[in-house]
C-alpha cells in the first residue's frame, strides 16, 4: 500500500479497514484511560500530535473519548502521503480535529510545539538510522508527553492475524499487516534501539510502547 501505483480503490477500503483493526488490537482505549486522560483539562486546551495518521481513524477516536468526558483537546493529524491525507479529510471529524499533509520534519522547522505527540503504527517502519530521527523530531515537537504505540513482533502475533485476516477482502490489510509484524521490533530490540530518556513497555496483544515524559517532575 506504500507503493505510488496502488490501486486507489483497494487502499481507501484499507484505509476504512483500519479502524476495525485499531480498534480490536490497538489498544487505544487503554492508553486513553491510563496516558492521555490524566493529563487532559475540562478547562485549558491540550494540544496533541498524531504523526503518520493515515485515515485518521485514531486521531477522530480520541477527540470523541475526551469529547465525552469533557475535556478539551485539539488534535492536530498529519501524514506525509497526499492519499492519506485526502481519505482522512473525508471522514466525518468534528472541529477539535485538523488533518494536514506534513512531515515530523516540515513541522519542526515552523517551530511548533504540542503538550503531547502520538503515533500508531509508525515505528516498524523505521530502520536502525530512522527509528533515532524520528524519536528525535517528535522529543522537538512535545513539550509534555510522547507515545508511540505499534506492534510486537511474535509468531503468535503474526500467526493470528494470519488466520483473521481473511476477513478483510478487497483491501491490502492482509499483506500490509503481515509484512508489517514482520518487520516490528520485539521489546528487547525496541529498548536496545531507543535512545536514552524514552521508556518502552509491553502490553497485550503483541503491543510496545515507547514514551518519553519531558515534565516527570510535573503535575
Amino acid at each position: 500500500m506504500d507503493l505510488p501505483g496502488c490501486d486507489p480503490a483497494r487502499l481507501d477500503r484499507t484505509y476504512a479497514q483500519f479502524s476495525v483493526v485499531n480498534r480490536a488490537v490497538a489498544g487505544w482505549r487503554g492508553i486513553y484511560r491510563t496516558h492521555l486522560r490524566p493529563v487532559l483539562s475540562a478547562t485549558t486546551v491540550t494540544t496533541l500530535l498524531d504523526i503518520g495518521c493515515g485515515g485518521g481513524d485514531v486521531a477522530i477516536l480520541l477527540a470523541a473519548w475526551a469529547q465525552r468526558d469533557r475535556l478539551r483537546l485539539e488534535i492536530t493529524a498529519v501524514d506525509p502521503d497526499r492519499r492519506a491525507f485526502e481519505f482522512a479529510g473525508r471522514r466525518k471529524h468534528t472541529r477539535d480535529v485538523t488533518f494536514r499533509q506534513a512531515s515530523t520534519a516540515e513541522l519542526a522547522a515552523e517551530g511548533l510545539r504540542f503538550d503531547v505527540v502520538i503515533s500508531n503504527h509508525v515505528l516498524h517502519h523505521l530502520d536502525a538510522a530512522g527509528l533515532p530521527q524520528f524519536l528525535a523530531e517528535s522529543a522537538l515537537l512535545c513539550s509534555g508527553t510522547a507515545i508511540h504505540n505499534d506492534i510486537r513482533r511474535s509468531p503468535a502475533a503474526y500467526a493470528l492475524f494470519y488466520a483473521a485476516s481473511w476477513a478483510f477482502p478487497g483491501s491490502y490489510i492482509r499483506a500490509d499487516g503481515l509484512t508489517s509484524i514482520r518487520r516490528s521490533y520485539t521489546t528487547a530490540e525496541l529498548r536496545a534501539a531507543t535512545p536514552p530518556g524514552w521508556a518502552v513497555a509491553r502490553r497485550s496483544p503483541f503491543r510496545n510502547l515507547l514514551t518519553l515524559n519531558r515534565n516527570p517532575g510535573g503535575d
